[in-house]
């Protein structure tokens, strides 16, 4: 594919399987799902949803920063959850790395997540 930049940085844990921390297109940074490690690959907020979730968006500051992005710019973000219930505290960790107007969301309640995590989030960033 043409013009398709793959993104990565030491400042986030490396992928766990076969797929980019993101990918630039067009403008767009297209970040994968960030889990709640720590740039070593060490599981953070052990039981803590709103702490993942804290770790998830700095995973993402990192990628989106190294692609010439600002997560702060973000144009769309995706949640994903195992525990829905805790929402309004996951969207009090979420609020902290948004000014106005916030991004585009989605949050999704899911059975499972990678690693046992508890919470996922990726994100569509425009870049220059």
């Amino acid at each position: 594919m043409t013009n398709r930049v793959d993104i990565e940085t030491d400042q986030a844990p490396a992928a766990i399987g076969p797929y980019s921390q993101a990918i630039a297109h067009d403008g767009v940074l297209y970040c994968s799902g960030a889990l709640p490690l720590d740039p070593a690959g060490e599981f953070v907020g052990e039981g803590d949803a709103p702490a993942q979730a804290r770790q998830c968006l700095r995973n993402l500051e990192a990628v989106a920063a190294a692609g010439g992005g600002k997560l702060t710019e973000a144009l769309q973000v995706t949640v994903y959850t195992t525990r829905l219930e805790e929402f309004p505290a996951i969207n009090e960790a979420y609020a902290e790395f948004f000014e106005e107007p916030p991004p585009a969301r989605v949050t999704i309640g899911v059975a499972a997540l990678p690693k046992g995590a508890l919470v996922e989030i990726s994100a569509l960033v425009p870049i220059k």
